[in-house]
């Protein structure tokens, strides 16, 4: 039996995971489950899952939460320092870290100097803090198991493989809901239309992100720390079907693939069981309902977010870092309809443009580099 802590239990990874493990309880136990403020989800999960402990970040509905789980054996607590602090517990096998963007980076740092595994969720701590992280994770012995469905298909693409011999990856990218559409159509996108998926069901943010290609530029951050590659070791395709998640191209020539149904349970369960594969009644692909693959090149030039993404990751410091505060402030402004689609990305290259580069940041530049980007690229806004 795995113990799990949950960072983000009541978001779209999180729901899934807690799916995972209702399916598999012989193998997997809720330890912790946390929330940022949607109090009644993490109350019913609390009630169903019972774990050790439910961590509500939202300070004003701490009260709710602790009310209404008082009758069970359950620690409640609030506040992001309680999460930082509870992830460390001895009981906890796996930490799956599903907390939307760079709030999960300091939980993260700590769980892995605490020795627990981290089942990966949240690229952004490895696009923010990828050295420290990698660093950190071969000082303590930490395996870092990736979630995100293309890096999880990279992940199992390499079991047994010697990754000096890697020529290079290829990620896929469905493309989104924009996908071949031109920078005059996208200048008059609307939210509702940003956040219809043709494959995944995802959060606001990542669907988002998903529709402007930054989702794949962060990918592809991500994958060169998970998998210690250069730049222009990493590819993008667009597919638009999703069922083959990524490819590792060998020095040989050969090609491996990992395809199968879009369903974020298969890499979360991966994760969760790693080394072992489990028995599932998933729905299984079946070649004759797909007898066309498809792939093209993806449109940096309309979708500028994947360009700036790479030239984040070879101006290399604290850049990365930089257009990920920006990005999230811009996606929560269009989510608020405060911005249009197109702006999202005018933010982000202003952002790179004019807050400081630190070739060789500690964490407490790359704090404040984050609060520095946020407040900078909430002014642009404004």
């Amino acid at each position: 039996m795995k113990s799990i802590a949950i960072l983000g239990s009541t978001g779209s990874i999180g729901t899934q995971t807690l799916e995972v493990i209702r399916d598999n309880n012989q193998m997997f136990s809720a330890f912790m489950l946390t929330a940022h403020s949607n109090a009644y989800l993490l109350i019913q999960q609390a009630i169903e899952f019972v774990p050790r402990y439910a961590i509500i970040c939202d300070d004003t509905r701490y009260q709710e939460v602790k009310e209404a789980l008082a009758h069970l054996p359950i620690t409640v607590m609030s506040g992001h320092q309680a999460i930082k602090e509870t992830v460390t517990h001895p009981e906890i096998d796996v930490v799956l870290t599903a907390m939307v963007g760079f709030a999960g980076l300091e939980p993260t740092i700590n769980a892995i100097k605490a020795g627990k595994d981290i089942a990966l969720a949240n690229k952004e701590t490895l696009v923010v803090a990828g050295e420290i992280i990698t660093g950190l994770a071969k000082q303590h012995n930490v395996k870092i198991l990736p979630v995100d469905s293309e890096h999880s298909a990279i992940f199992q693409c390499l079991a047994g493989e010697d990754y000096s011999k890697i020529e290079k990856i290829i990620i896929t990218a469905s493309g989104g809901p924009f996908r071949g559409k031109t920078t005059q159509y996208l200048a008059n996108v609307t939210r509702e239309q940003a956040l219809k998926h043709p494959n995944w069901v995802m959060g606001a943010k990542i669907t988002i992100d998903s529709a402007s290609l930054m989702n794949k530029g962060l990918e592809v951050i991500e994958a060169k720390w998970l998998f210690d590659l250069r730049a222009d070791q990493i590819d993008v395709i667009v597919h638009p079907q999703s069922i083959v998640h990524s490819l590792v191209q060998f020095q040989d020539g050969s090609i491996k693939a990992q395809m199968g149904l879009p369903d974020m349970k298969l890499p979360i369960l991966y994760a969760l069981a790693y080394p072992n594969r489990v028995t599932t009644n998933f729905i299984r692909f079946d070649f004759i309902n797909y007898p066309h693959l498809s792939f093209e090149k993806p449109d940096i030039d309309t979708f500028r977010n994947l360009r700036l993404a790479y030239e984040a990751l070879n101006q290399g410091g604290n850049m990365p870092c930089i257009i990920n505060a920006a990005n999230e402030v811009a996606v929560a402004a269009f989510l608020k309809n405060e911005i249009g689609f197109l702006a999202m990305s005018d933010i982000i290259e202003t952002c790179m443009q004019k807050v400081r580069l630190i070739k060789e940041p500690s964490l407490h530049d790359y704090l404040n580099t984050d609060k520095e980007t946020r407040i900078f690229a909430q002014n642009l806004i404004q």
